[in-house]
């Protein structure tokens, strides 16, 4: 899907240039789109080689957490709840830790670390599964839970922020928050709906309760805050929880007598190959997007859906970041380019960079994480994780719209 998406794109581009000279008389438009292009595999260049040593430190963080027992901690809270949710799971089973890891790098927001542990917790759950070929409820939810990306930590969207001259990157933290914990619930509603799980299991319900308090008491509390301090709380509470967390992982390694120091080089090594890694990402999707823009077809489309969206009375201010939104469930290394692209046409700190942001860090790439995650087990029929996953996405794309509209409009 994502090759002729990318394909479409260039072709897209080719004949809006041509449309151009021969229609518009516009002679220069090949060089612009050239120009473009070439502007844009040089930011892939240097975007990665800018994220090697933020990357290398949060890998490093996140490998102290692993061998200091944390992850294992946290599956043991989160075990009450996976086990009603996705009964076929029998109690203690490992799916539970390598499930409690992949999610514990998605809160903090590190797509790359989450991979291997979902790789692993997708093998735990097929050593259950009736079908070879088949997903499972458990699977089914996992995935939903997964691609719904619930995040604390969208790492990576404030480093590439930083990266573009926001002045606070974290401004967009209690947004994100919002937006992915309604795709997360969105998802898991629609899914244990669709499995005929019972919600009003007491324990769930708990968890629920709990879940929904602190999402309804950090509304409560931004709510009560003026325009013009709400974005400058967001971003000191999302730097007091990153740096209070390094301080209990470095604190709890110490206290396990483990050479935190050591552990956290092992890890940090991780980030030089997630830098060079994402370069040929960036450069094939950066370039491609980038003869769209040049070339007047992003424009076009913007446009176009503009002059539908202000026909209505509607505000027109988001559809800037739309093409984000639509690229989200494709590609993530697509959507990333085009939140930085966004940045860099509109500024980090305009209204579309920041709703880009938010759109970024409010979901997962669904077919990616469907196509990876299964075929490490070779899936062939999916039944209906496709239905939930998406539905999981558009509640998480409108909460993205209207908290964005909230804190920055």
């Amino acid at each position: 899907m994502l090759h002729i998406l990318w394909l479409i794109f260039i072709v897209s581009a080719f004949f809006a240039s041509l449309y151009q000279v021969f229609i518009l008389g516009h002679l220069g438009a090949f060089s612009d789109v050239m120009d473009a292009m070439m502007a844009m595999a040089k930011l892939s260049v240097e975007i990665a080689i800018g994220l090697v040593g933020l990357l290398a430190f949060w890998l490093g963080i996140f490998q102290v957490a692993e061998r200091s027992g944390l992850i294992s901690k946290l599956a043991k809270v989160l075990e009450p709840f996976l086990i009603r949710v996705m009964p076929e799971i029998p109690r203690g089973h490992p799916a539970f830790g390598s499930i409690t890891m992949n999610m514990s790098a998605n809160v903090l927001g590190l797509d790359n670390a989450a991979t291997p542990f979902g790789i692993k917790a997708m093998q735990d759950l097929q050593s259950l599964s009736k079908k070879d070929d088949t997903l499972s409820n458990a699977q089914i939810l996992f995935l939903v839970l997964n691609t719904s990306s619930v995040t604390l930590f969208p790492i990576s969207v404030f480093l590439y922020r930083a990266e573009q001259g926001a002045v606070s990157p974290t401004d967009v933290f209690i947004p994100i928050l919002l937006a992915t914990s309604a795709s997360t619930l969105a998802g898991l509603l629609v899914t244990c709906i669709v499995q005929r799980i019972n919600l009003f299991q007491r324990v769930i319900v708990l968890y629920l309760i709990v879940i929904l308090s602190l999402l309804g008491a950090t509304i409560a509390y931004f709510a009560s805050l003026s325009a013009d301090i709400l974005a400058s709380q967001s971003s000191l509470i999302a730097n007091f929880l990153l740096f209070t967390f390094i301080v209990i992982v470095l604190l709890t390694g110490w206290r396990k007598q483990l050479n935190t120091y050591e552990l956290f080089v092992e890890g940090a090594k991780k980030g030089f190959d997630v830098a060079i890694t994402i370069i040929p990402y960036l450069i094939a999707m950066l370039f491609a997007i980038g003869a769209l823009r040049a070339s007047g077809v992003m424009d076009a489309v913007t446009g176009g859906v503009a002059t539908l969206i202000s026909a209505l009375g509607m505000d027109t201010r988001f559809i800037d970041a739309v093409p984000t939104a639509l690229m989200k469930p494709l590609s993530g290394s697509g959507a990333r380019a085009l939140m930085i692209e966004t940045m860099q046409h509109h500024g980090a700190d305009s209204f579309a960079g920041r709703l880009a942001s938010v759109l970024q860090g409010s979901t997962e790439t669904t077919f990616y994480v469907l196509a990876v995650y299964c075929g490490a087990v070779s899936i062939r029929h999916t039944r209906h994780v496709i239905g939930c996953c998406l539905a999981a996405d558009g509640a998480g794309i409108l909460t993205a719209i209207l908290v964005s509209y909230w804190f920055f409009g």
